[in-house]
């Protein structure tokens, strides 16, 4: 069973009244929509996701609890055009879970973990294009390089960019464990005994099957400008760079301009129309539970004016 991280904090933060309009952009296996759902008898929630599968299986989860959702097939970087084209006008809280669920981890033929045997897949969305194998078998040495370091913050990007491109001259490579393999062989012994040595690489190379970053800068934008005056967007990230995102921009909104900070009284225009609520890390009971939240930080923003 997938377990909700950050669960309390995030319930807690979204600040939920029973007629509360919710938008989950990630609703996965409704972990969080299902708590969200049963807080919010007289309001209503949107649930994005792309992934048939957790779709299914969160529409037999919400049907036991309300009916006082929908949820939309699609990725969360259209949440502003699907959120208008219902003409919905007022959202008191958006939530974004920016893991990986279990289910998707632990299904072997997914091909998102480097412990099990699969096709090399990582798509959240089945119908996209591109895939992990497309990515390992045919971009070339230096794109390679670049996502393994921009994405996966990899140390020993070139020497496993290297050790890829020199295999696949022989054969292609196809699964999740002739992958690892190849990491294996590019990185000193050290590397292997501290952490997995391939985690970077397949976080790197998720990312741009799925093009994580881009798409999540635009729909925490199109969220910031969704949001009713009152609400609050809440974003769980798992690794630095979609943290970094947040933080800037959560920044960007909340600090008053430098040149007027000296000023006895700043007027109202000058003001930020955001206030930072702050940022959360799981508890220790939480990390004991559930491992795969080591990582994890809740931030969260409150909208103060249009």
């Amino acid at each position: 069973m997938h377990k909700s991280v950050l669960l309390d904090e995030c319930l807690e933060n979204l600040n939920l009244k029973e007629n509360s309009i919710i938008i989950d952009a990630t609703l996965g296996y409704a972990g969080h929509s299902s708590h969200i759902l049963k807080k919010i008898n007289k309001g209503f929630l949107y649930a994005f996701d792309q992934d048939i599968e957790a779709i299914e299986s969160s529409k037999k989860r919400l049907d036991e609890i309300s009916s006082n959702y929908e949820i939309i097939q699609s990725n969360f970087v259209n949440l502003k055009e699907e959120i208008k084209k219902r003409n919905v006008n007022k959202i008191d809280g958006i939530l974004f879970d920016l893991g990986v669920s279990s289910p998707q981890l632990d299904n072997d033929y997914r091909g998102f973990s480097f412990h099990n045997d699969a096709e090399l897949d990582m798509r959240m969305d089945i119908n996209n294009p591109l895939n992990a194998k497309k990515i390992v078998n045919e971009y070339s040495y230096h794109d390679l390089v670049r996502i393994f370091r921009d994405f996966g913050e990899e140390k020993y990007a070139t020497s496993i960019a290297r050790k890829i491109e020199s295999t696949r001259l022989i054969n292609p490579i196809n699964t999740t464990l002739e992958l690892v393999e190849i990491i294996k062989s590019s990185v000193p012994e050290k590397y292997k005994r501290d952490k997995h040595p391939a985690r970077k690489v397949f976080q790197a190379i998720r990312i741009e099957v799925n093009k994580e970053l881009e798409v999540f800068t635009l729909a925490l934008n199109d969220a910031l400008e969704l949001i009713d005056v009152g609400g609050r967007v809440c974003v769980i990230t798992f690794h630095s760079l979609e943290d970094k995102i947040c933080k800037s921009k959560f920044r960007e909104l909340t600090e008053v301009d430098k040149g007027l900070k000296n000023l006895p009284i700043i007027p109202l225009e000058y003001q930020p129309k955001y206030k930072l609520i702050g940022s959360f890390d799981p508890s220790n009971e939480e990390l004991e539970i559930n491992p795969r939240s080591r990582s994890a930080k809740l931030r969260v923003i409150e909208k103060l004016r249009k």
